[in-house]
């Protein structure tokens, strides 16, 4: 092969070494996440090392909490070498939102426990203090939020 030429890969290993489905490839290919894969003589798609690696980062942002609008934009400042301090706000805006999920979360980890610590685990179900608490449990939204 000729050093100028581009490896390329199929679909299937491409996924496969992004740690990520076939389908979800093809679903950033849509969204515009990834460019069009060119195509081989029989109509396959065909992937570069770029490629893989832009399906990593995806991956590896989706796993840290930011939403694809989030990493659509972080891979547009990636691409077009935007500022820092964009890449820094787009963190900060998803640190703030993890920070609001985890209180929601935390009142209704609290709202199980008491109800839990109220049933004795005995009896038949009428009358369970959990049932009844499901139907009369305030999960208002803090402050905060």
């Amino acid at each position: 092969m000729s050093p100028n030429l581009i490896r390329t890969t199929t679909i299937g290993a491409a996924a496969k070494a992004a740690g990520v489905a076939v389908d979800t490839v093809r679903y950033y290919e849509r969204a515009g996440l990834l460019p069009a894969a060119a195509r081989s003589e029989g109509g396959y798609r065909l992937y570069t090392k770029s490629d893989v690696e832009r399906l990593r980062f995806i991956r590896q942002a989706k796993a840290l909490g930011f939403t694809l609008d989030d990493i659509a934009g972080l891979l547009q400042l990636q691409d077009g070498g935007g500022p820092r301090e964009q890449v820094r706000a787009t963190a900060r805006a998803r640190i703030s939102e993890l920070d609001r999920r985890i209180r929601e979360l935390t009142a209704i980890r609290d709202a199980l426990v008491a109800l839990e610590g109220r049933c004795h685990g005995s009896g038949t179900v009428a009358g369970c203090p959990i049932i009844e608490g499901v139907q009369s449990v305030s999960l208002s939204p803090s402050p905060e939020s």
